[in-house]
């Protein structure tokens, strides 16, 4: 016997038992084994069970059978299930899928958890808990324990060894025919396979992956090209290839597929995860704006394996984090949820149904702006008011309701979702707490992407509760969350005003206000009352030197709830809704974008505004001049687009549907919900497929059209300064030598307009001939770059 200590990296069924794949202080691996014999539940009447049993013994299935008890969340008591103990791990989901299909018309339950959570469930363990392990002389685990904790709010990591592999220029997608060598990189070196041999590129992977034993492969389109491409060669010719730390196992492939979420169709690619090391791949990762430490930090909260929380989205995660709760407290967790949602009159529904409240923000520029933010609001509301699909419409508690719907809600059993909330929201204010706090930028950074993890995590729960075939999910309860929202934005108000603020816009869980001379103390006293008069956390997010909301392009007199920008005294820039926030954007516009914005954002008044628009608008032809002289790199010219139907279902002939019939022609396979890029060549062109080029089959003879992009530049800087007067239209006129100046004096409404103008006019006056030169100096076709 002997004992080790480290971080357990990997849990997944072979045989008899499971593997644990343990990281040592050192970097070690260690593989082990364990034993592991989950359980799922059938559900019925008791002769329909007898059969159940019956059954199973007659097909000599590898499973053990006996009465349970366990408490049905949705039926509000103990209910009498046939457990079914599974005795070899790897056959649970056989032997599940073969019951569901023999008995279709009985509930399952604990049905569809993989052998990795039950190991997690069963030993109180997560991905990457520290350990202390008892392990005999043929490696099995005698007893593993831990000191670690998920809600930890410092922890280590194991000393990774990564491995980066891709084609030379990784962005293009190599599955819509980008083609290049292999690029391998670790240890901060960089090694390219030039060969178009398959046999000699796959032995040169296996050198590389024996000599350095990466335990973690980072990758571009790995999932669906390269680790393809690169198990087919070594099929073909018989080759060892040790992407596996375990050799008695070949990667576990999961197929591609397409589907409807949440109004958009999305396209999972071919996935291959590897056992006893980790592949990720960035292209068919959600790691959203937090990374690896943030994708870390996921996977312990949620107690499911790195590499699967990688490539799920965070609403998984969130449901696994309430299948453990349910798990841990002896509830059966349904394996195909039927409840239906309750009957209501059509005024009934009307109220119920009316989602979060919205005031139309004060279109315009706005200084000296406080932003008051409720912190996790859905989330608090439903761990503060105890909102839980079994809570709703509690007969022991009939004085508790819900306002304005009068849903009844128990306060003496604590709900199965605010059980699981309660603990995940506290730990993401502790991070915020330290955020304000933190000196060092490394740690600060750490941080930052934990406690951006929890936002996705939170985010992603509220739609989860009224999401119709979610475990624990339930319209009424996701209806009563809202209806406190409003009531706690509307109560906000009132303070707010009753203090003597302006609300300029108010959005679901944040109210953007403006008092003259507020001290920053004052906000914080405002803060400590909405939170004693709401039973919520609020805190002031941050104070703007200037805030724009801006106008719907249909309507100029509409303001759009969430589309602005502003700069808050502490330089940090706040978008929401313009081109550089959106990803389909090409990267030439959003930098753009964000150039001016860092021009603007020390400015305090609106006098300093218009002092800095001369040099704004000399960055706007300078990004001009760029363009025509073919000077813009092609990758910052890219459109992405994701496809919302096969190629030739498209009717029209938009750019979209011209290129993703392009790349059909061209052998391509695509699928709903799959991404492509292009570039606009000529945008009027008479014949359609002159109109875009895929980027991957862009050979440079093709120039790209310089009139349609500088078009679309000027829309995205008009949405940066038409809060200061200055629109498309007058952009254009000044690049056509034609200034004018009366119309923009005629516009301003501000009486005073002439005095933050004034250096604007004296700048245009000097400047207009070094812009004509600008441009006489470019070349006069209409495309560039070719």
């Amino acid at each position: 016997m002997r004992r080790l200590t480290g971080w357990l990296f990997d849990v997944y069924a072979h045989g008899d038992d499971v593997s644990v794949w343990l990281i040592d202080d050192d970097g070690a691996a260690h593989h082990l084994r364990d034993r592991l014999r989950p359980s799922f539940f059938v559900g019925g009447s008791a002769a329909e069970l007898r059969r159940v049993c019956e059954w199973i013994t007659r097909a000599r299935l590898s499973a053990r059978l006996a009465r349970a008890e366990r408490y049905d969340v949705f039926a509000h008591r103990q209910r009498v299930v046939l457990q079914v103990q599974v005795q070899i791990p790897a056959q649970y989901a056989a032997i599940v899928r073969r019951v569901a299909n023999t008995f279709p018309t009985l509930d399952l339950y604990n049905a569809d958890l993989s052998p990795a959570q039950f190991y997690f469930f069963e030993r109180n363990l997560f991905p990457l808990a520290y350990c202390q392990v008892r392990v005999d002389d043929t490696r099995a685990i005698l007893e593993i324990t831990t000191d670690d904790s998920r809600w930890a709010l410092d922890y280590q990591i194991p000393p990774l060894r990564v491995m980066f592999i891709q084609l030379e220029g990784g962005e293009l997608n190599p599955n819509h025919g980008h083609r290049a060598p292999l690029e391998i990189t670790c240890d901060s070196r960089a090694y390219v396979i030039a060969t178009h041999d398959r046999r000699q590129v796959v032995e040169r992977v296996r050198d590389y992956l024996l000599r350095f034993d990466p335990d973690v492969i980072v990758s571009r389109w790995g999932d669906s090209f390269i680790l393809p491409q690169l198990l087919d060669a070594a099929r073909r010719y018989r080759l060892p290839l040790p992407l596996n730390r375990d050799s008695r196992c070949s990667p576990v492939m999961r197929p591609a597929r397409s589907y409807f979420s949440y109004g958009r169709i999305i396209h999972k690619t071919l996935a291959h995860t590897l056992l006893g090391r980790w592949h990720i791949d960035l292209e068919n990762a959600s790691l959203l704006d937090y990374g690896l430490e943030g994708a870390i930090e996921v996977a312990r909260l949620t107690q499911q394996p790195t590499q699967q929380t990688v490539r799920v989205s965070t609403g998984t995660g969130i449901s696994a984090m309430q299948v453990s709760t349910a798990y841990r407290q002896g509830y059966l967790i349904p394996f195909h949820k039927s409840e239906p949602e309750e009957f209501k009159t059509a005024s009934a529904l009307l109220t119920g149904d009316k989602g979060g409240l919205t005031y139309q923000p004060i279109v315009g520029l706005h200084f000296d702006v406080a932003e008051l933010d409720f912190a996790s609001m859905y989330p608090a509301i439903m761990a503060r008011f105890n909102i839980s699909p079994e809570t709703i419409h509690c007969r022991c508690c009939p004085d508790a309701r819900v306002p304005e719907i009068g849903y009844t809600i128990c306060r003496r059993a604590r709900g199965l979702v605010p059980e699981t909330l309660a603990p995940l929201i506290e730990k993401r204010m502790a991070y915020k707490r330290r955020l304000k706090q933190a000196a060092g930028e490394p740690q600060k950074e750490f941080d930052r992407r934990r406690a951006a993890a929890h936002k996705w995590l939170l985010v992603t729960c509220f739609g989860y509760l009224g999401y119709k075939n979610a475990r624990f999910g339930r319209i009424e309860a996701h209806e009563a969350v809202t209806a406190y929202g409003r009531e706690v934005l509307l109560r906000a108000k009132d303070i707010v005003e009753a203090r003597g603020f302006r609300v300029l816009h108010a959005l679901t869980d944040s109210l953007w206000i403006r008092k003259r001379g507020t001290p920053e103390a004052e906000y914080a006293r405002l803060a400590e009352e909405i939170a004693r008069a709401t039973g919520l956390p609020i805190e002031l997010e941050g104070i703007y030197r200037w805030v724009a909301f801006l106008s719907s392009r249909v309507n100029p007199h509409a303001g759009v709830p969430n589309r602005y920008f502003g700069a808050r005294c502490d330089g940090e820039l706040k978008l929401r809704g313009i081109e550089a926030r959106r990803g389909d954007t090409p990267k030439f516009i959003q930098k753009a974008q964000l150039e001016l914005l860092a021009a603007m954002t020390s400015a305090r008044t609106r006098a300093e505004l218009a002092a800095r628009l001369p040099h704004c608008l000399e960055m706007v032809a300078a990004r001009v001049d760029a363009l025509r002289a073919g000077q813009v790199p092609l990758s910052d010219l890219a459109f992405t687009y994701r496809l919302s139907r096969d190629p030739q279902a498209y009717a029209t002939n938009t750019l979209n549907a011209i290129v993703a019939r392009e790349l059909a022609g061209r052998g391509v396979k695509l699928n709903a919900g799959e991404s492509i890029r292009y570039l606009i060549t000529d945008y009027t062109a008479a014949v359609p497929s002159d109109r875009a080029r895929a980027t991957e089959f862009w050979d440079g003879s093709w120039g790209y059209d310089v009139e349609r992009y500088t078009e679309m530049l000027l829309r995205a800087v008009e949405t940066i300064l038409l809060p200061l007067g200055v629109h498309a239209k007058m952009l254009q006129g000044w690049l056509a030598q034609e200034l004018p100046v009366q119309p923009l004096r005629a516009r301003m409404e501000d009486k005073r307009a002439h005095e933050y103008l004034g250096p604007l006019f004296e700048w245009s006056n000097r400047s207009v001939a070094s812009i004509r030169s600008h441009i006489a100096a470019c070349p006069q076709s209409s495309r560039g770059g070719g």
